[in-house]
């Protein structure tokens, strides 16, 4: 019988499948399907509908990423970057790890792993063809750096998590969601600097004209003010998203940044897949559709080996869905759900479980962080050899994601 609650589950699933297989704005699709469904489907007035849209979260990406979206247009980001290549004194084994930290750091900020990856592949995919390093290994570094970062509580993706998880009765775990999801990133980027011989590298390389980048008065002030909010947020409870608002403002009357650049670099469509998707699991959750979905979820698994396969089933799911778009929205609400029915299992490694699962593989070029790297690469170089590369070693995370947080996730649980 096709009742509201089959109906929203049918709608979620449609999203998830068609994340995977077809060009098509999910956000919109789910916003799309939610009208009709609650609407007719579950005889809901229209305002009930928008009373579920997530506009908290929508506020608090919408000023995080206009703040960092200033920060990387007036260049102040790019000016840190090129400056932080001093660190290594042209020591060409000390790259790639060096833009595995510069990534993290410039991700865990605030921009997330696409504008941290946007940001530094470029210059570090260069510097691996004139030191001598293997691109697929640098495309691994930046990768992994770039999402070892991601779930930090100043980033716009880290806030999605946080909010997600709220919402599932898991607040206050900022530091076991960021230091799990650091810890396997930074552990497979271990592996990968020694199976692909990085500590080997000992080229030379002479100094560059990195040294004499100086940040102008407008990316001083912007500096400044990005310190003085991560402060606040970290350790003043400022709410993430009105500060980084009153943040914006106080750069715009101090004229550190141009409004109109600054505004298209905002990544709407990705704030509205999120929004979209939440608001569609609101509809699932009210009409009951949630529990046939944990329920679905726990015919596949145990409480013994649930961590390992939420990080396999999600993990398989990412390699060709957003992460942060589709993955986290559809399955961490149904978190304390999944534990009741299987009897048993930690809703917080359930949870840290999903996020590491779903991030590690990607590095694929089927994500935008791979193919970032490989729009990076510099020419004369094989991107046909690099594309096979990066799409095994993200079918790999499928397996070493779901094996680290089946024998690895409980300890980062307190």
């Amino acid at each position: 019988m096709m009742t509201p609650a089959v109906l929203s589950l049918l709608a979620l699933l449609l999203v998830i499948v068609l994340s995977m297989t077809a060009r098509c704005h999910i956000g919109v699709l789910a916003l799309g399907l939610a009208w009709p469904l609650a609407v007719w489907g579950a005889e809901w007035k229209p305002d009930q509908v928008i009373g579920l849209f997530p506009s908290g979260l929508f506020l608090t990406l919408t000023g995080v990423t206009l703040l960092f979206g200033l920060a990387q247009e007036n260049g102040t980001l790019g000016s840190v970057t090129r400056m932080a290549t001093r660190w290594t004194h042209g020591r060409s084994e000390l790259l790639p790890w060096m833009f595995f930290f510069l990534a993290g750091a410039v991700s865990s900020l605030g921009p997330g792993t696409i504008a941290a990856t946007a940001l530094v592949a470029p210059l570090a995919m260069s510097t691996a063809s004139s030191a001598g390093i293997r691109p697929f290994l640098m495309a691994l570094m930046v990768g992994n750096g770039a999402n070892a970062g991601n779930l930090s509580p100043l980033s716009a993706v880290g806030l999605i998590v946080r909010s997600l998880m709220e919402q599932a009765g898991l607040p206050g775990h900022e530091a076991a969601v960021f230091l799990a999801n650091f810890t396997a990133h930074f552990s497979v980027s271990v592996a990968a600097y020694f199976l692909m011989g990085g500590y080997r590298i000992h080229r030379r390389l002479e100094e560059k004209t990195e040294s004499e980048v100086h940040l102008d008065v407008k990316q001083r002030i912007t500096l400044a003010v990005l310190c003085l909010w991560a402060v606040g947020v970290l350790f003043g409870k400022f709410p993430p998203g009105l500060s980084s608002l009153a943040a914006v403002a106080v750069l715009f009357l101090l004229r550190s940044g141009e409004e109109g650049p600054v505004f298209r670099s905002v990544p709407w469509s990705v704030i509205l897949m999120v929004c979209g998707v939440s608001t569609l699991v609101g509809i699932l959750e009210k009409t009951g559709g949630m529990g046939l979905f944990t329920s679905l979820l726990a015919g596949m698994t145990s409480p013994g080996w649930v961590n390992g396969t939420m990080a396999f089933v999600t993990g398989l799911i990412s390699t060709y869905s957003s992460t942060s778009g589709v993955v986290y929205p559809a399955f961490l609400p149904t978190v304390p759900g999944l534990v009741e029915r299987l009897g048993g299992g930690n809703p917080l490694e359930i949870a840290l479980s999903i996020n590491v699962g779903a991030a590690l593989v990607d590095v694929s070029p089927l994500s935008t962080v791979g193919a970032l790297c490989m729009a990076a690469l510099p020419p004369g170089q094989d991107g046909q050899k690099l594309f096979r590369q990066l799409l095994i070693w993200g079918f790999s995370m499928v397996v070493v994601g779901a094996l680290f947080c089946q024998f690895g996730i409980r300890y980062f649980v307190r």
